[in-house]
Formats: C-alpha cells, sequence, structure tokens
C-alpha cells in the first residue's frame, strides 16, 4: 500500500490540521512531567525531545505509522542478511562489522563472522607493526606519516573518527586525508622515508583516489629511485586485490570489505585503517563496541522506546507534514566538526530518492537537506535564519556533560550556549515582552515602535538535544550507530531503497565522455550550454 494510503498517515494528516498551530511552550505548561514523557537513555546516550511539537496522540500515531511501514519486519531482514538493497541484489551488513558475540550472521547462506574477524585480525597486526616502529620505510626509518587517499565513505567516515578521537591518538604519529583535492601541497609537507599511504577504493579504479595515488607513486620513487619502495609505503584497502597488487602493492597488505559494505557505512571495517593506525585497535574496538550497543538497543527495543526510532519519526513528521526541508546537527565541541558531513553523506546519499521500492515516483517528500557546525560558531551564523527565518529547521543539539580536553568553566559555557539555544527555538520572544524590555532600558516611545517588529523571536521550533557522559571511543560508537539506524527508519517509512545511488553513478559515467571530448568537438554529443564550457577549456581562456 502507498504511504499516503496507510490510515495511519492519513489519521496522522486529520490531527496536523488541528494540532500544528498549539505551541511548545503551551505542552509544557499542561505536562508537568513532559521532560520525563518525552526522554530516553541508552547505555551511552540520553535524548530528550521534549522540545517538539508533539504530544501523547502525536506520537501514538507516528508509532502506528512505523507499525503499518512494517519497521520491524524490516530491521529483521537487514539483520538476518536479507538483500534489502534489492537494485544491487546486496545484502546490507554493516552491522556484522561490529558484531561483539559469536552468534553467526549469515550472507547467501554463509556465515560472513570468520571473514570479518580475519581481515580485522590482518589490520591488528599491520597496525601493531607501524605503531611500535617495526614496520620500517625504504630507507630503515620508522613511518610518521599516515596519508589516507580515499573518497566519499573512504573519506568521510576516517577523517570524522580520526579527528574526533585525536587525543587517543600515539604522539608520533599524524593523520592526513586527501579526496578530491591535489594532493601536492600535502607531499610538500612530507618526508618520503616516514610516510604510508593507504589506497582506500573498493575498486581500486576510482578515477579521484587512483590520480592522488599515482602522483604520491611518482613523489615516493622520485626519492627512493627503486620499485620496491613502493610496497613499504602503500598498502590498499580494496575488494580489488588483483589492481592493488599491479600497482606495486604487497597482497599481504592489500586488506579486503565486501559488497554488503556500502561505502558510507564503511569506516567500521579496514577503510577506518588510517584510525586503527592513529587510535589503536583497542580504542576501535572500543568504538565498535559502542555502535554494537547501538545496533542491540535498536534491534530489540520497542519502537516507543526505540532511540533510531523515535529521531527517524520526529523527521517524518517535520519534513511530511510540516513542510520542513532541511535538518541541522549542531555538535557542541570542535572535535566534531566533521560530523555534519559525513551526516550529509549517510542521510543524502540514502533517502535523497524519490522512486519507492514498487518503482513509482513518489508523492511525498523524502530525506531532508542535512547541515552544521561546530557550536558556538554557527550561533553567529545561520541561527540568525533558525530563529527569525521564513523555514522550519529542525535542530538536534549534541553535547558531553564532561570534556577531557578543555576547563570545566569551558565545559560550562559550552553547556549553558547549547542548552540556551534549544530554550529560545522554543520560547521565542513576544512583542510585549520585546516592548516591556526596551521601556526598562530607557527607550522612548518612538524608538520601541521602531525596534519592537525586527527584534520579535516567533518561537515555537523544534529541537532535539543528545547528552553523553564524554566524547570517547563508546559513545561516538553509539551516537554513529544512532544515525544510521535513524536512516534506515525512514528509508523504510518513505519506500525507497537507502542504500544504492545511482544518482552518484551517471555523474561518473558522464563526466569520463566528457573528459574524452573536452578537446575535440562533437556536434550533438552534448547541449549547448556544456559544449559551450567545454570550448572554453578548447581556446584555454573565457
Amino acid at each position: 500500500m502507498k504511504l499516503t494510503q496507510l490510515p495511519a498517515w492519513n489519521a496522522l494528516s486529520r490531527h496536523f490540521q488541528s494540532f500544528h498551530a498549539l505551541q511548545i511552550q503551551d505542552l509544557f505548561t499542561h505536562e508537568q512531567d513532559r521532560f520525563d514523557q518525552f526522554s530516553l537513555k541508552t547505555d551511552d546516550l540520553f535524548l530528550d525531545y521534549s522540545k517538539n511539537r508533539v504530544n501523547a496522540e502525536t506520537f501514538d500515531l507516528l508509532l502506528k505509522l512505523a507499525e503499518e511501514s512494517e519497521v520491524d519486519q524490516f530491521k529483521q531482514f537487514m539483520f538476518s542478511g536479507e538483500k534489502i538493497n534489492f537494485t544491487e541484489q546486496r545484502a546490507v551488513m554493516h552491522t556484522a562489522l561490529r558484531n561483539q558475540t559469536d552468534r553467526p550472521v549469515f550472507v547467501d547462506n554463509e556465515d560472513i563472522m570468520p571473514a570479518v574477524r580475519k581481515v580485522m585480525k590482518q589490520v591488528e597486526l599491520f597496525s601493531e607493526d607501524v605503531r611500535n616502529k617495526k614496520w620500517l620505510g625504504y630507507s630503515g626509518k620508522p613511518i610518521k606519516n599516515i596519508i589516507n587517499i580515499g573518497i566519499g565513505g573512504s573519506h568521510l567516515g576516517p577523517v570524522l573518527v580520526s579527528d574526533a578521537l585525536a587525543e587517543y591518538g600515539q604522539k608520533d604519529l599524524s593523520s592526513w586525508y586527501v579526496s578530491c583535492s591535489d594532493i601536492n601541497p600535502v607531499l610538500n609537507l612530507l618526508d618520503p622515508e616516514t610516510s604510508l599511504f593507504i589506497i582506500v577504493s573498493k575498486s581500486f579504479t576510482t578515477k579521484e583516489t587512483i590520480a592522488n595515488a599515482e602522483l604520491a607513486k611518482t613523489w615516493l620513487l622520485e626519492a627512493a629511485g627503486d620499485q620496491k619502495a613502493v610496497s613499504k609505503h602503500f598498502v590498499a584497502v580494496s575488494a580489488n586485490s588483483e589492481k592493488a597488487r599491479s600497482f606495486g602493492i604487497n597482497q599481504n597488505n592489500v586488506f579486503e570489505f565486501w559488497d554488503w559494505v556500502g561505502g558510507r557505512y564503511s569506516l567500521w571495517s579496514a577503510v577506518g585503517l588510517s584510525t586503527i593506525l592513529l587510535i589503536g585497535m583497542k580504542n576501535f574496538e572500543a568504538l565498535l563496541a559502542g555502535a554494537y550497543r547501538m545496533d542491540e538497543h535498536f534491534r530489540t527495543a520497542p519502537l516507543k522506546q526505540n532511540m533510531p526510532t523515535i529521531l527517524a519519526l520526529l523527521g517524518i513528521w517535520y519534513s511530511n507534514f510540516y513542510g520542513a526541508h532541511s535538518h541541522a546537527v549542531i555538535p557542541y565541541d570542535d572535535r566534531l566538526k566533521q560530523l555534519p558531513l559525513h551526516l550529509q553523506q549517510l542521510d543524502m546519499e540514502s533517502n535523497g530518492k524519490s522512486v519507492t521500492r514498487s518503482g513509482k515516483t513518489t508523492d511525498y517528500t523524502t530525506g531532508p537537506m542535512i547541515f552544521g557546525s561546530p557550536g558556538t560558531d554557527c550561533q553567529h551564523a545561520y541561527f540568525e535564519s533558525i530563529h527569525q527565518g521564513t523555514h522550519l529547521i529542525p535542530v538536534d543539539f549534541l553535547i558531553a556533560l564532561n570534556s577531557t580536553t578543555s576547563s570545566k568553566d569551558r565545559d560550562e559555557t559550552l553547556l549553558a550556549n547549547c542548552f540556551a539555544q534549544s530554550e529560545a527555538m522554543m520560547r521565542g520572544q513576544s512583542l510585549q515582552e520585546i516592548k516591556a524590555a526596551l521601556k526598562a532600558s530607557g527607550h522612548n516611545a518612538g524608538e520601541i515602535e521602531l525596534l519592537a517588529p525586527h527584534k520579535i523571536i516567533a518561537g515555537n521550533k523544534p529541537s532535539n538535544t543528545l547528552l553523553y557522559d564524554e566524547l570517547n571511543p563508546g559513545t561516538l560508537g553509539a551516537l554513529l550507530a544512532l544515525y544510521e539506524h535513524k536512516v534506515f527508519v525512514q528509508g523504510v517509512i518513505w519506500q525507497i531503497n537507502s542504500f544504492d545511488q545511482w544518482g552518484v553513478e551517471l555523474g561518473k559515467q558522464l563526466a569520463d565522455q566528457i573528459k574524452l571530448d573536452l578537446h575535440q568537438k562533437n556536434p550533438g554529443q552534448h547541449d549547448c550550454s556544456t559544449e559551450g564550457l567545454m570550448k572554453k577549456v578548447r581556446l584555454g581562456k573565457l
């Protein structure tokens, strides 16, 4: 049945008509236990979702929508290895990468856990050699710089985790991340004798990645003068070991990952090698353990007490009933500055779809635009639009109760700002309040009439607040898994395939053809705009 034909959807539509103008602040006035009613704790995280435009009836209807959408059934399909990525005939098993039990996990009737553990043991032994100075470069010097060359999920996930957990890093190792940009500026800062390059590409054919890898290899060979140096300074994370070997990488240093792991879900695999080299296997295992705890919560908790499901349903409520087209994620921790970028790919590449599982075009909106940056910087940028603009922008605030990197006063300043923003979004400031404040500060009647309208803050803007004790590997793992499962639930309800990305593939195919055509005119091959732009390239001037 189409989503918009489900009984719960139609009940929500009727409920919205009578409910949408209600103020969140009024809900707090009438529900003294609202904070307790609309908050939830897991092993690692605490979610306050009380500052949302929902009451008990709203939430019951949203939960009914999840039930009618068969969220629990699809969840079981995912965890049991069904090929829910049906357009590519692939299972979706990133949860297997962080399985902390002896429970087998089957894909195509084969337990994949032995292969997962074999590769992670290979990664562990290699990382220990590098970290303990047993792995030496061509001149006999130990490695000091780790350079990860990848793009998309082969870049965004690892750089996020490495940044977030930098305080756990080995002090005599530095990390560098290169994606689509030219690698030469990074090479200019490095010593070839002490540099280790990790080429992360499932196919080992990704053009941006291989182009930068070739530049790095040329740079190394100019210094070493010996082709054998490549095997001492390059390793690969890939499913194409033959291509990696032809590049010059020793077979023993090709770390496998599989087609049942999507790129945006791959940081838990050998794709996380750069992170493991920096923070060590023990800390990486703690990251996996935190994600596993969230997996188990998501797998076993009833829908009404299920944190990823709650976040997903709130997003559905705002996207499909209030018409919100964007969602902000604001971490009050500079260590999480890469989180919004990672979530952009996770959410928008997954749920930026307009065709349902039955092959029909949706008649409702799907995944919102995701953006964000660390507080408090963003308060002095786009928060003006959140508070006074014309768009409804729900916000997730993320903050640690205790910081491991700053002073208590700094912690309390961040906490105060975070809580103040969510309260300001909810409360706003009325015309009467503003006029009274201006009068109390000595403004005359004329000034008050001039200024007051411009200072109105409408309020009634929804937000969630996610708290955790401190940012450590376990809480980070839980946080990332939380958002993965939120995206999954929304995709199920929207009846789309969250695990393919054909739109991305089209751009790659066209780029290949355009590169061939840049220096030869093929009338009719391209539209006049694209041909006009290519002509500028042929002429070499504007």
